[in-house]
């Protein structure tokens, strides 16, 4: 969701995280290192902890037990009941967030029933508390699948219930939003944090930025729910600017960012009036999560360097 960065820059950073050297030195000190910036810690507590206190300071949630690109049945399973533990102690405690959820976690690379079947287990709770779930947009072998996913989900829930995510920087993305038209989905527009080539993705920011406007006009303008994903100053203000010209009103759309980046900028929408979401991870498997933060944002390295520098 953050600013996309120069392709090279992003490129060198997902080469060094793929370094097993790397991926071993990051994972054991990561969380000292500045992972923790940015995940809410490792369990349930924590990221309950996290959350009450993002609530109290005005901010609904969006929160995700991160994991992905599961090979066995049994990891699936376990996200699941780890899931259903989360939106136990959600209700328990009167926390006010929703479920963000990975269909490669929910076994989408095993078997496509077999993530079916976890969405819908999870979809039939949160359901009948009115609850709402996002279904994540991976990296694109998992677009397609993904799609058909939801629209399976759609079948036997409504858009009220759970809803979509569309990357910006794929060429692709301006006719997937076409086709999901007739679902009148709940969308959340993010730019694109994955180590995607150029023959599906654009590589400059320029060009994601104009396809990131013109894919929220596109929903705002059929009445459909937006949830703009960015912590890119200009396009929030050009976003809001084409909000105010077109009377679209505020119960059709919100902001999120993540956990740990721009939190002044979050609190600024807030004190503005618009619902400011923050989306908050959590889990032991942060890795693949945190290294595309600092794909996304150079600031996010240098943040990791300094505590690194300082032992």
């Amino acid at each position: 969701m953050a600013v996309a960065q120069p392709h090279w820059s992003r490129q060198l950073i997902f080469t060094l995280a793929g370094n097993p050297a790397v991926t071993r030195f990051v994972t054991h000190y990561g969380m000292r290192l500045g992972a923790s910036r940015f995940v809410a810690g490792e369990d349930l507590d924590a990221a309950l902890a996290v959350a009450r206190r993002l609530n109290q300071e005005g901010f609904p949630l969006a929160i995700q037990f991160l994991g992905e690109h599961v090979t066995r049945p049994e990891a699936a399973e376990a996200a699941v009941e780890e899931y259903l533990r989360l939106l136990a102690a959600l209700e328990e405690r009167g926390i006010d967030a929703y479920l963000s959820i990975k269909p490669s976690q929910m076994g989408l690379a095993v078997d496509e029933e077999l993530a079916y079947a976890n969405c819908r287990r999870i979809l039939e709770r949160t359901a009948t508390v009115g609850r709402f779930v996002r279904i994540e947009m991976e990296d694109s072998p998992y677009t397609e699948r993904t799609l058909r996913l939801y629209r399976r989900l759609r079948q036997r829930f409504d858009t009220g219930h759970v809803g979509i995510v569309l990357q910006a920087y794929l060429y692709r993305s301006a006719q997937d939003l076409e086709a999901l038209a007739d679902l009148e989905p709940n969308i959340r527009f993010v730019k694109g944090a994955y180590n995607e080539p150029a023959s599906v993705a654009y590589p400059n920011k320029a060009d994601v930025d104009r396809n990131y406007r013109q894919l929220v006009q596109r929903h705002l303008e059929r009445g459909h729910y937006a949830a703009i994903a960015t912590h890119d100053d200009r396009l929030i203000e050009d976003l809001l600017a084409f909000i105010e010209r077109r009377g679209i009103p505020r119960d059709r759309f919100e902001f999120q960012m993540l956990y740990g980046i721009r939190p002044q900028l979050q609190r600024a929408m807030r004190d503005r009036g618009y619902t400011m979401r923050v989306y908050v991870p959590y889990g032991r498997e942060w890795y693949g999560y945190f290294v595309r933060r600092l794909a996304e944002r150079p600031a996010n390295v240098g943040f990791v360097l300094r505590n690194l520098l300082r032992g």
